[in-house]
């Protein structure tokens, strides 16, 4: 076979390839600047926990309207927004710490929500909204994407500095601006609004792999914060195509091979990252003992 029928006919031949690989760049490039924002306010957790809390919003909309985009999708974005506020009230009003909260609702969201979607659904739906459909993203489901995906860059150029700010100084931040509180509940919606744009693609459980694994990858190759948010798109970019291409020719579950092509991906930069990679930790420590 020739580097044209692995890597560049698939996405020639078949339109369900192409609109793949369209929603899937699109996510990525939402997807990939707040995860580096997560990871920089040590609330990758937290991501994980939100993707989940979604689930029982897109299963009510589920119930009303069958697989219907728009149901889904404002119910999904209903329910994460609300965790994430009653996670933040029981932060504020009990001695539960907020990371711990999450993780109940997550928990209570996740049974709620298969219980949801069981009571009417068959198997198939119950693995559509769990694992997404990524090759039978139809035109609204790319507008979605395409959507999302600007409206996080646009917010995140706007609420840019406090956000640096709080992941650098947080003390700072309130002694000389009041910003970082709208800031933090800016961020929290942008977090549930790709997440919900991630649910349309690799369904509930996988969304959050393609905000945080590039998201991961991102220090091993640069200390700077602006260069993390290309190297979180590039990696997310290259898993998508990647994990199209595997799950083409070897038969298997797309959106799964996606996240296993991102998780490669992560731990190729583990090992040889430039900026922190355990082979040039190790290099230096030889020639210091050789010496």
């Amino acid at each position: 076979m020739t580097f044209y029928d692995v890597v560049i006919g698939p996405f020639v031949e078949f339109d369900f390839m192409r609109r793949a690989l369209i929603g899937s760049l699109a996510l990525s490039l939402g997807a990939g600047p707040v995860g580096v924002f997560l990871m920089l306010r040590r609330m990758s957790l937290a991501g994980d926990a939100m993707a989940h809390a979604i689930l029982p919003g897109a299963a009510a909309g589920f119930l009303v309207a069958g697989l219907s985009l728009p149901a889904m999708t404002l119910g999904g974005l209903v329910a994460g927004v609300s965790v994430a506020l009653l996670a933040g009230l029981v932060t504020r009003m009990t001695v539960l710490k907020e990371d711990a909260a999450l993780a109940a609702f997550y928990l209570l969201s996740l049974a709620l929500g298969v219980t949801m979607v069981s009571l009417r659904g068959s198997n198939v739906d119950l693995l559509h909204v769990l694992f997404g459909s990524v090759l039978a993203l139809d035109d609204d489901a790319l507008l979605l994407l395409a959507g999302v995906a600007t409206v996080t860059l646009v917010t995140l150029a706007l609420v840019y500095r406090p956000l640096v700010l709080e992941c650098v100084d947080p003390g700072f931040l309130a002694s000389v601006s009041r910003a970082g509180g709208p800031a933090h509940l800016i961020f929290l919606g942008l977090v549930v609004l790709n997440l919900v744009a991630g649910f349309q693609a690799l369904g509930t459980l996988l969304a959050v792999g393609v905000m945080m694994l590039p998201a991961a990858t991102a220090p091993f190759w640069t200390q700077r914060l602006a260069p993390m948010f290309g190297v979180a798109v590039a990696a997310g970019a290259l898993a998508s195509v990647a994990g199209l291409l595997g799950s083409y020719h070897a038969g298997v579950p797309t959106g799964p091979a996606i996240i296993l092509a991102a998780g490669v991906v992560y731990l190729l930069s583990m090992a040889f990252g430039p900026a922190g990679g355990l082979v040039w930790r190790l290099v230096p420590a030889r020639r210091h003992r050789a010496a």
